[in-house]
């Protein structure tokens, strides 16, 4: 399918990182998060009921950034991607991809900050 819902650079406080220290105090975490579905239904009837509502990707994102701390951005990837499909299933979208950055990454050298991108398929998630 190539039509796509992009929510990007949402921005939200998390505790997440491997030391406990990261966990401790909230820090910027960033988000990308594309809907892979067709866009036709919604668009012909001019019916938000028919699409991923946009509101309810960045509350979904949010509550995973801002909810239970993870070691791993990757854990988080995998958690916003697998509601996502769970959420918008009856609207058609089967596959998302999901960027997780964070900016403030403590690592000893100079650099923008940390990202993974993952890609998952609503047949995936479910396995």
């Amino acid at each position: 399918m190539n039509d796509q819902i992009a929510l990007m650079n949402m921005k939200f406080q998390g505790k997440h990182g491997v030391p406990a220290v990261e966990r401790a105090v909230a820090q910027p975490f960033e988000v990308d998060a594309v809907l892979f579905l067709d866009l036709r239904p919604a668009a012909l009837a001019d019916d938000i009921e028919k699409t991923a509502d946009y509101s309810d990707v960045l509350q979904i994102c949010r509550e995973v950034v801002e909810g239970t701390s993870l070691q791993l951005i990757e854990s988080m990837a995998e958690a916003i991607a697998s509601r996502l499909l769970t959420r918008f299933a009856t609207v058609g979208v089967n596959e998302v991809l999901v960027r997780v950055r964070k900016p403030k990454v403590p690592l000893p050298g100079e650099l923008d900050g940390a990202a993974v991108e993952i890609r998952r398929r609503a047949t995936e998630s479910r396995s």
